[in-house]
């Protein structure tokens, strides 16, 4: 005989609970906030994602898994409608052009080629169109990733921290030249306050909620660039109708 009780199943209208306690709140506690990133208070960052400079990578175990991440990160952009600025630097040098993957994914924006200055963020050229993205928009959240790690995208957050933006360096779409690299950027951008995300972590955060409009767009890079749960997805709706767990959504009979 079953003797567990009845499972509680969330109604299908319910939508996220905010906080109990606002950020001003939590921070006169002495507690720490939680800000979240929003795709309505978001813009996103791609910086020197280069044919040459992805060749040094060092720290993944193959640039398959990097380059995944990369072109995951700009669909989770595109599914939610966030803001992105592309970068390159010295692409007329050793440094190479932009990944093709990532200009075929963005055909419409202007890459931003630095020709010289390290720091995007000190980049005359791309900081005025930083400046008027987030004065247009209202945004004040950065989504940031580059290669390599410890220059490309640790230098230009630092420098937003300091300016007053809430920084998401996204660890995994970013890559160094070693482990001590990318370990030494980490923990310089934490101390200066920003926060490390992975790149489908980072994804969920955004998303919040599977019932919003932009499920839908939101599976395409869960799909095409984390085959560990895009197959698993597949694997479901290609054997969907088996199950004992009932589906409150009745899309699965």
């Amino acid at each position: 005989m079953d003797t567990r009780p009845d499972d509680v199943v969330s109604p299908i209208t319910d939508g996220v609970l905010p906080c109990k306690s606002t950020p001003e709140e939590a921070r006169a506690a002495g507690r720490v906030p939680y800000v979240k990133p929003t795709p309505d208070k978001s813009v996103m960052l791609l910086i020197d994602h280069q044919i040459g400079l992805l060749s040094s990578v060092r720290d993944f175990s193959s640039l398959a898994a990097l380059r995944a991440n990369v072109l995951g990160l700009g669909r989770i952009a595109k599914a939610l409608r966030i803001p992105v600025l592309l970068s390159s630097s010295n692409a007329h040098w050793q440094n190479g052009d932009t990944i093709p993957e990532l200009k075929d994914l963005f055909p419409d924006e202007p890459i931003h080629r630095r020709t010289g200055i390290i720091n995007c963020y000190e980049d005359p050229s791309f900081r005025a169109a930083f400046d008027e993205l987030t004065t247009r928009t209202g945004r004040s959240q950065v989504i940031i990733a580059g290669v390599t790690i410890g220059t490309c995208a640790a230098m230009p957050t630092l420098a937003m921290l300091n300016d007053g933006y809430q920084v998401f360096p996204v660890i995994d779409a970013c890559g160094a030249w070693n482990h001590y690299e990318a370990e030494a950027a980490t923990a310089r951008m934490v101390r200066a306050g920003a926060e490390p995300v992975t790149t489908f972590a980072l994804g969920c955060e955004l998303q919040a909620d599977w019932k919003l409009p932009t499920s839908n767009d939101m599976l395409d890079p869960f799909l095409k660039d984390l085959p560990e749960y895009g197959y698993v997805i597949q694997g479901f709706w290609n054997n969907a109708n088996g199950h004992t767990v009932p589906d409150p959504f009745g899309q699965v009979t």
